[in-house]
């Protein structure tokens, strides 16, 4: 990793989160018990709720730039449709740690923090069975190319609390380290991805996942098509 690289990292994993220390410590509680500490590191360990803690500070972290020198700046629609999106999202963390500490006190008379982790598990359990999971592809709150989502395939709009963890919690675990998560890229570890230094290494073509999803490693442009000999 490059001295550059690791200093944009550390900037932006220390930027000014959302939550205050309460909502902090319950989220990661929360996400720890999604992708919990066994024999391989999890949610805690890879720093997932820095990640969404920075998601929820504003729209200064959405579009790492190409290179990883930094985070696009958003103006003008796409800004608006991503302030929105982010207050939504919000909002519905609020209102999450409100019930899961609202649940156990009536569980167990403790914040949600103070549980045993079977009984955090009970309350997460109980939140999945009365979650609306929208659709698999929801419709996106702007059209596509003005408000594109974060690497997602669903809109958060259309997410209740529950799955809007998840979803939060499987991306800092596994996205890139430049937006916050995947401390050391600890999640990568965990399945077996070495990953590549930096973003410029993807964005010069000095890297590429090919050897993860084809068996025929030729590129079609410079070898035919597939099937034809070179």
């Amino acid at each position: 990793m490059t001295e550059t690289t690791e200093m944009i990292m550390t900037e932006t994993t220390r930027a000014a989160g959302f939550f205050d220390q309460h909502q902090r410590a319950t989220i990661e509680a929360a996400m720890s018990r999604i992708i919990p500490t066994d024999d391989t590191p999890g949610a805690r360990e890879a720093g997932t709720v820095d990640f969404v803690d920075r998601y929820l500070s504003g729209i200064d972290y959405i579009y790492a730039k190409p290179d990883g020198s930094g985070f696009e700046s958003l103006s003008g629609r796409s800004a608006a449709a991503w302030q929105r999106r982010v207050e939504l999202a919000q909002q519905k963390y609020v209102e999450g740690v409100r019930e899961l500490d609202e649940r156990a006190q009536a569980l167990a008379g403790e914040d949600f923090v103070g549980l045993t982790d079977i009984q955090q598990d009970q309350i997460l359990a109980a939140l999945e069975q009365g979650a609306e999971l929208g659709p698999e592809l929801a419709k996106p709150e702007v059209p596509y190319g003005i408000e594109p989502a974060l690497q997602q395939t669903n809109a958060e709009s259309d997410l209740d609390f529950f799955p809007l963890l998840v979803t939060h919690t499987r991306q800092g675990f596994l996205s890139d380290p430049i937006y916050g998560g995947n401390r050391d890229r600890i999640g990568w570890q965990v399945i077996g991805f070495p990953g590549p230094e930096s973003l410029a290494e993807v964005h010069s073509g000095r890297y590429t996942t090919l050897d993860y999803f084809a068996d025929d490693r030729r590129h079609p442009l410079r070898h035919g098509q597939p099937g034809q000999e070179d």
